[in-house]
């Protein structure tokens, strides 16, 4: 039996070595701080190219379904409530609640609060990034605090997908204590998406809508 004492060592310590690596990966798997992750989420968008999902809004009013596009900077939301469009500099904006189309230059603040996709990217820079206490299941579960107020939002909550990275969920926490919670689903990405896409369609809204410049 001494005779195979070496291998049987050998094969040990090569077993104990990918243990161990195998180890180091998972711990570092599991050690990603709150801001590489969401800068992977961020890294997710920005390399999707044509982006397409369904969406459902949640607030204490009830909820609201729709689709949503996007491309670089310029994205479109219909639903029957409201429907918006941004080419990249100006926005077209309907409400049933207004009837009317209000054209716009959004801020990098409106665009952020219009937008889910871009409240990753956006919310980065002047917030705290947090991991919260409880995860919600396969996923990386962050908080955003905003470093000094800002609007109506005293905080976000992302979930981002562990294995793909792609934005599942963003929940707007406001000054008054309500929610506004969004969910994306049915979620496409590399889509070939023409650049009317994102201009003001009027067969969306009903004839002879008014429509307000108020660049």
């Amino acid at each position: 039996m001494t005779q195979h004492q070496p291998i049987l060592t050998h094969m040990t310590k090569r077993t104990l070595t990918w243990i161990l690596l195998a180890l180091a990966t998972v711990a570092m798997g599991h050690s990603q701080s709150a801001t590489q992750v969401l800068d992977r989420a961020v890294a997710a968008i920005d390399h999707a190219g044509g982006i397409t999902a369904t969406y459902t809004i949640t607030t204490s009013q009830g909820n609201s379904h729709g689709t949503f596009a996007m491309s670089g900077d310029r994205f479109r939301m219909l639903s029957s409530e409201m429907k918006s469009w941004f080419d990249g500099h100006d926005m077209w904006s309907y409400s049933v609640a207004t009837d009317e189309v209000n054209i716009t230059t959004p801020t990098a603040h409106d665009l952020q609060m219009a937008n889910p996709l871009l409240v990753a990217r956006g919310f980065k820079q002047g917030c705290t990034v947090t991991k919260a206490k409880k995860q919600a299941p396969g996923m990386h579960t962050l908080v955003l605090v905003p470093k000094q107020a800002t609007g109506d939002v005293k905080g976000v909550t992302l979930d981002i997908g562990r294995d793909d990275y792609r934005l599942h969920t963003v929940v707007f926490v406001l000054n008054t204590g309500g929610t506004v919670a969004i969910k994306l689903t049915d979620y496409k990405t590399g889509v070939s998406l023409p650049a009317s896409t994102f201009v003001f369609d009027k067969s969306q809204v009903p004839a002879g809508t008014q429509v307000v410049d108020l660049r």
